[in-house]
């Protein structure tokens, strides 16, 4: 082989190889920087960063942006939805604020006595035949507790608990009859009444009074008294342990 075309071998050796049809390129600074591996999350870490101050901004920006309407019923304050311009609870906005207890039918437990007490199915016998009621020859459970005076007058029967008046009817046997409707499944039932204060409907608060104590055909013997009745979720029960001791 000549000279020459030894030279011309070893320059097309020394000569850089092409990718189709061109000069091969040296890596750019860009894929230099790309190849590190801090790169990547470095680039996540940045975009994230500016996420979330683009939604500060925003925020800032819309909050101080609204300005609340005095007139708006949203930000009226509760003491002026509550009270009215003298400082008072208006009437519709009365609440209880906390639960009754159950008062003696009567403006003073102390001038009568339980002439009939309830029937206990615990109580002793001479107790339970205390408390049995006998009309036309046949006797039936008391199902509340009889009051009465010992001059046999009458007196003033009063709520024993606030509520709505839910029934009232004369019955032949135990004469004017008022039922109370109170919180909890709980109702309170007057009978042998006179002179009648109330009115199916009408809502009636704690001592108010309701009629006056009367007579009746079932219980005739024991003339002028209140049988007060109690029931709890439809079930009679003894009102003698629910009333305060005298």
């Amino acid at each position: 082989m000549s000279e020459q075309n030894k030279n011309q071998n070893q320059n097309h050796e020394e000569t850089p190889k092409t990718f189709q049809g061109g000069r091969a390129s040296q890596p750019s600074s860009w894929k230099k920087l790309l190849s590190k591996r801090w790169a990547y999350p470095a680039a996540y870490i940045a975009a994230a960063a500016i996420i979330l101050t683009l939604v500060w901004v925003y925020q800032d920006a819309s909050q101080k942006s609204f300005k609340p309407d005095p007139a708006s019923p949203s930000v009226q304050s509760t003491s002026a939805v509550d009270t009215d311009v003298n400082g008072q609870q208006p009437e519709s906005m009365e609440v209880v604020a906390q639960s009754e207890n159950i008062a003696w039918p009567v403006a003073d437990a102390a001038a009568v006595k339980v002439v009939k007490p309830f029937f206990d199915e615990n109580a002793t016998a001479d107790e339970q035949a205390a408390a049995m009621v006998e009309y036309d020859k046949t006797f039936t459970a008391n199902t509340g507790i009889d009051l009465s005076r010992a001059d046999d007058q009458a007196f003033e029967v009063r709520a024993a608990l606030s509520g709505k008046v839910s029934r009232v009817e004369q019955n032949p046997l135990v004469g004017n009859v008022v039922e109370i409707t109170h919180d909890n499944n709980l109702k309170t039932v007057y009978q042998s009444l006179s002179d009648l204060k109330v009115k199916e409907g009408d809502q009636v608060k704690q001592n108010d009074v309701i009629a006056s104590a009367g007579r009746n055909e079932l219980e005739k013997d024991l003339k002028t008294h209140l049988h007060f009745e109690v029931y709890q979720d439809g079930k009679p029960v003894n009102p003698t342990g629910l009333l305060p001791k005298k």
